[in-house]
């Protein structure tokens, strides 16, 4: 079984520590490595991911923070040079700790534990019936998280009528809200599930289910007017003839 991780870490060194290690354990597999908890936490949440190396001390979101938004998506080992977080974090289940600078025997201990763990409850998850197996595309969380300019706010999906981004950033139109967020429309498509949600424009995702009425080009949600794009028609009026709309 081969263990898919993403090292976080605002010190460069550290990064390149971590992932020289990865690189000795036929186990393990980098995915990425990065200085941006916030890009972190996306993969996370969008599934994949088997283990994070986290450091505890980071700007934006610390790795206590980082625990408590993500939850129980991967299995994770806090990397830190500050002993006190100990018992927090062992509060927040991971699986191990390790202080900095960091051995390549502690490590290997470490990751040979999450290993091990993993591999005793992989045979459970291979005897359901092919039939009861999730597609690549579907979509098992209701939410997600999204960076504004003071703090770090959860979104419910079912809220969100559509999406419009602008140059520098994108705004989420909510039931109740317009919430705006630095991340790109290319990173909000793939994290948004699809056949819930499709981009129609350069500048618009809209939310299937919030449709009012579609006239030529233009589509009607809560009284905003939102054209389709000549590159996305095809795909979209796709997806709305299989869903037998009219």
């Amino acid at each position: 079984m081969i263990l898919k991780c993403i090292v976080v870490d605002d010190e460069p060194l550290a990064l390149d520590i971590i992932e020289n290690y990865i690189s000795k354990v036929p186990f393990l597999q980098l995915i990425t490595r990065t200085e941006n908890a916030i890009e972190a936490l996306q993969m996370v949440q969008e599934g994949g991911v088997d283990l994070v190396f986290l450091d505890v001390q980071m700007p934006d979101l610390t790795g206590i923070q980082f625990l408590k938004i993500a939850g129980h998506k991967a299995n994770y080992i806090l990397t830190t040079a500050y002993s006190q977080y100990a018992l927090e974090s062992y509060d927040l289940n991971v699986s191990d700790y390790l202080l900095k600078p960091i051995a390549f025997d502690r490590f290997y201990k470490a990751v040979e534990k999450v290993h091990h763990q993993l591999q005793k409850v992989e045979p459970a998850a291979t005897v359901a019936e092919p039939s009861s197996a999730l597609p690549p595309n579907n979509h098992i969380q209701d939410f997600i998280f999204v960076k504004t300019e003071h703090k770090i706010q959860k979104v419910q999906l079912e809220d969100i009528l559509y999406i419009e981004g602008l140059k520098d950033y994108i705004s989420i139109f909510t039931k109740t809200e317009r919430i705006i967020t630095l991340q790109n429309m290319k990173k909000m498509e793939e994290i948004l599930p699809k056949g819930e949600f499709i981009r129609v424009h350069k500048s618009y995702i809209i939310a299937l289910n919030k449709i009012e009425c579609i006239e030529r080009s233009r589509i009607a949600i809560a009284g905003k007017t939102i054209p389709i794009g000549d590159t996305y028609r095809d795909e979209f009026f796709k997806l709305i003839d299989g869903k037998n709309l009219s």
